[in-house]
């Protein structure tokens, strides 16, 4: 009787120890194949990021969020979440495994934009001048650039908008938040391109015949950083620049002491061929990167002339037919560049991110 009993708990147990042997056997020959991660950045500023990985044969998936003081979390949906204390761009990294423990791994870079306490020191333009009323104002109060006012351009336009430069246009390099305009220079790649950032004008929306217009703006610094406020004729569309007109209320090609603390003003016509000068202004200390100050045109049918917190530091006469470009409407652009024929390429001294930072734009006419 004990031999038949054996027997047949053998036979029960044969097939479940057959069975075993199977999966594991079929489990070692499973790998995890096509990892894909997706990263989804908050746009409020609180520093949260979504990530979901994806990969074939996975059975749990470990995330390295990119930071020195954080562990690898495991997921076993292939979704997580970190919140980043710092803005900054992370390394994060994913490792799939199957049920065999058969691996694989992929990386991906996020660049996160945290909420800041932006330092207000600075020049404060008044709200009123003798003899002018403010016409229009952009005080940034809202939670995005103001669609009433303000376009995206986006791309890297032909040859580099005209000036050789590296970085492709984004709307997402711009963010409005606590009163301010932030425009973000990255060194991300992004539509073939090394670099990242943004382009506003007031092209179709808003245009402007004289008066006296201002902005206050902290800007970026660096070797190969080119922040811009300025003006295009509004006839651009039909009529060719530099036949159109522009007027540069303010440039800065950056580069340590001689150009982070210089800024440009200039005018560009047609005079038999592209006319182009300007004058300049130096900080008596510090660099426009310390603290905020306001740059400014005073604009009539005869003359621009360029203010530095309310101080006059050049001026050009308009009269004659030859500059008859100037006595026409223009729109306003807010720009950041990197790299391109004036300012050159970023060298290993240029930080990023860098950002163009700006109070408020207002026209008084």
């Amino acid at each position: 009787m004990k031999t038949q009993t054996f027997f047949k708990n053998w036979l029960l147990i044969l097939p479940l120890l057959v069975f075993s042997f199977s999966c594991k056997k079929d489990a070692k020959a499973v790998e995890p194949t096509d990892l894909k991660l997706e990263a989804t950045i908050s746009t409020d500023g609180s520093g949260r990021v979504d990530f979901v990985a994806t990969a074939a044969n996975a059975d749990r998936y470990f995330f390295s969020f990119g930071q020195s003081t954080s562990e690898s979390i495991r997921s076993n949906d292939g979704k997580a979440y970190t919140i980043y204390p710092e803005s900054g761009t992370y390394t994060v990294k994913v490792t799939a495994y199957s049920a065999s423990d058969k691996s694989i791994e992929i990386t991906k870079q996020v660049t996160v934009e945290k909420n800041e306490v932006i330092d207000n020191t600075g020049y404060v333009s008044p709200e009123s001048y003798p003899g002018m009323t403010l016409v229009w104002r952009d005080e940034f109060n809202g939670s995005e650039p103001d669609t009433k006012f303000w376009n995206f351009e986006e791309g890297n336009g032909t040859e580099g908008w005209g000036n050789w430069e590296l970085q492709y246009y984004r709307k997402e390099n711009t963010r409005v938040y606590n009163g301010y305009l932030t425009i973000t220079a990255k060194k991300e790649s992004f539509g073939g391109k090394e670099y990242t950032s943004s382009r506003l004008t007031t092209e179709g929306k808003k245009d402007f015949l004289y008066g006296r217009i201002e902005m206050r703006a902290k800007l970026p610094k660096g070797q190969g950083i080119w922040p811009a406020f300025w003006a295009l004729g509004a006839n651009i569309r039909t009529t060719p620049w530099p036949f159109s007109g522009e007027i540069d209320i303010m440039e800065m090609v950056g580069g340590g002491p001689g150009k982070d603390n210089t800024t440009h003003g200039t005018v560009h016509y047609e005079d038999g061929g592209h006319k182009y000068i300007g004058g300049s202004t130096t900080l008596k200390s510090g660099d426009f990167y310390d603290k905020f100050h306001v740059f400014s045109i005073v604009w009539t049918a005869n003359s621009i002339k360029w203010l530095l917190d309310n101080e006059e530091f050049y001026s050009f006469d308009t009269t004659g037919a030859n500059k008859d470009e100037f006595r026409k409407p223009y729109f306003l652009l807010l720009n950041l560049a990197v790299g391109g024929n004036w300012p050159g390429s970023p060298n290993a001294s240029t930080v990023f991110p860098q950002k163009y930072i700006v109070d408020y734009v207002r026209v008084f006419q």
